[in-house]
């Protein structure tokens, strides 16, 4: 999902030229090495993407942000990629190392998916609820995410990027009028879910907007007449340019974007639908399994889980069908103990301390960067759920875990000890952080992230609770079973709604029958996925993948097999697709077996 996202939300123009002769040894014409080659790479796409170097902690870029919505950027980007795929087919792949093949691969698959997405124009449809660059936008005003407010030229370096973004607003107007014409629009009920994210931010007063936060925080040392002139600017940016911009993106939905959204749910729907379900498929799983056959695994993977839901039921006593089953937990208030937002924050807290011990028996290799868990913002804690938001590279910026919580209140903890491996440790923070530790890594792969991987790894994680010492309640545990049944409906749902026709409200449906997650909660998630095709694929696929490899690698190896070690060789090279990770395991049985 990573490129995708990236298509729509990098910014600036290209680092070296892009002509037929990059990419070559200036010095004496020859191809470079592969590692010059993709040195060259991570360092042309940091200014392509600055978002993403922002992200990586890396602040050459941090006043870049281009519109990433204008032809001229998109043409940039196919260059960019063009080249670097030329580049690497002069290379002999066979005279590499084993390591530098995988290097290889890895870059060609970079090249070739996004290349292949060239041809789809999801830049008529750049907002959603979900997942769009004005949230990110947001974010990173909080002062609370990646953008860094440390210094004067980091207060300047965000007027920069803030009068991009205003651009950028103004544009992402223009394309949805271009998509409302071709009818490449989103559908009513999200366009309704987007309208209040700019509405939010299109009045005053200044000091209460979400973009003067920076200023709330200012550095204590900054010289007094500093101070003065960046409160000054800021308040003018807000006052002239982002409320503004946010006013006129908001009208705009209202008067002309919802009415002329589309009543179906999904993508199949828009021109070249099918076709872009089919790419979705493959960015996101890193397969070539097709939308029926993904379909069908989802089907199994409800009837399993349902069975292991049964039996939960039955030893908690439980008299009623599943489906009620389903409803006593959503409503049973012994499973809502909390009354202010931090006790939720505490309660993860807590589970961290009792999986302790028995991390060590699991992993010999942990993360040096810090962990957080903290609460979601408010601006955008109503839409959002819980994610893990990584640290920088240089560990200055610690992996922090956001929970929403709305209303404490109303907050049902039941699956909180599966939602904490998967989001948190050893989830997506070992994952990531030691794919960023990394040094042996060559820098575009410790930054890259394959959904199929990373959440099928954070999927993965869930299942190993036991060995952690969690799932000791019943309810935990059948949190966990509905965690992964909430995945395993992923695969029905989401190639119901985009290629067979489901609406909205038969998605919710099939979802409210089969999980226990309460009504709200459903709906989000199935707007999500109309949101972002695909995407919700990733964790179930990437997770069998890895269950299979390990029951292989156990399997051939007996005595021999260490679960530690296997963990090694799982996140030791990184986020990679699943076909370079499954041949890598096969490698490592076959010398494990000889040795």
């Amino acid at each position: 999902m990573k490129n995708y996202i990236l298509l729509l939300l990098a910014a600036s123009t290209a680092f070296f030229n892009c002509s037929s002769q990059a990419g070559k040894d200036k010095t004496s014409g020859a191809q470079p090495k592969l590692d010059s080659l993709i040195a060259q790479f991570q360092e042309e796409k940091f200014k392509l993407f600055p978002l993403e170097a922002t992200s990586a902690g890396d602040n050459r870029y941090n006043e870049l942000m281009p519109n990433t919505l204008s032809s001229a950027y998109r043409k940039e980007v196919t260059n960019f990629y063009t080249k670097y795929r030329n580049a690497l087919l002069s290379q002999d792949r066979s005279k590499l190392s084993e390591n530098d093949q995988m290097n290889y691969d890895v870059l060609k698959w970079e090249c070739d998916i996004a290349l292949e997405g060239d041809k789809f124009k999801v830049y008529l449809m750049p907002l959603n609820q979900f997942w769009s660059l004005n949230l990110t936008i947001g974010q990173m005003a909080s002062g609370s995410y990646t953008q860094p407010f440390k210094t004067v030229k980091d207060y300047d370096n965000w007027l920069s990027r803030l009068t991009r973004y205003t651009v950028w607003c103004d544009s992402a107007i223009a394309n949805m009028k271009e998509g409302i014409k071709t009818s490449y629009v989103l559908p009513k009920s999200l366009t309704s879910k987007v309208i209040p994210q700019f509405e939010s931010l299109a009045h005053g007063p200044i000091q209460e907007h979400l973009f003067y936060a920076p200023i709330k925080n200012i550095p204590a040392e900054f010289p007094a007449e500093e101070k003065n002139r960046l409160t000054i600017a800021y308040k003018n940016m807000i006052e002239k340019k982002i409320i503004p911009a946010h006013k006129r993106v908001q009208d705009f939905l209202i008067k002309e974007y919802l009415p002329a959204s589309r009543t179906t749910s999904g993508i199949s729907a828009v021109p070249m639908g099918k076709e872009f379900y089919d790419y979705m498929i493959k960015l996101s799983t890193t397969t070539t399994k097709s939308a029926d056959e993904i379909f069908k695994i989802g089907e199994a993977e409800v009837a399993r889980l349902s069975n292991e839901m049964l039996k939960v039921k039955e030893q908690v006593g439980f008299k009623g069908d599943l489906k009620s089953f389903f409803d006593y937990i959503r409503n049973k208030k012994e499973l809502m103990p909390f009354t202010k937002p931090e006790q939720v924050v505490d309660n993860f807290n807590a589970i961290h301390e009792r999986m302790k011990p028995n991390l060590a028996k699991l992993f010999d290799k942990t993360p040096k960067t810090p962990f957080e868990v903290r609460r979601t913002e408010s601006f955008r804690e109503a839409s959002a759920s819980a994610e893990y938001m990584q640290g920088s590279q240089d560990g200055t910026r610690p992996g922090i875990f956001y929970v929403p919580v709305p209303d404490a209140s109303k907050y049902n903890m039941f699956s909180d000890e599966d939602l904490f491996l998967h989001e948190a440790i050893p989830g997506h923070h070992y994952q990531i952080s030691l794919q960023q530790e990394n040094t042996s890594l060559a820098t575009f792969r410790r930054l890259l992230t394959y959904s199929a991987f990373a959440e099928g790894w954070a999927l993965y994680c869930e299942s190993m609770g036991k060995e952690l010492g969690l799932y000791k309640d019943p309810y935990q545990y059948f949190g966990m079973l509905s965690a992964e049944m909430h995945r395993a409906i992923r695969l029905v749902v989401d190639v119901g709604i985009h290629t067979k026709g489901w609406t909205r409200e038969q998605a919710i449906q099939y979802s409210k029958d089969h999980e226990a997650e309460s009504e709200a909660s459903i709906v989000s998630e199935i707007e999500r996925y109309m949101a972002i095709p695909g995407q919700a694929l990733s964790y179930k696929i990437g997770q069998l993948k890895i269950l299979e490899l390990r029951a292989k690698a156990e399997k051939a190896l007996g005595s021999k097999f260490k679960i530690a070690e296997f963990h090694n060789q799982v996140l030791d090279s990184g986020s990679i697709p699943l076909k370079v990770l499954e041949d890598k395991i096969d490698r490592w049985i076959i010398k494990s077996i000889n040795q």
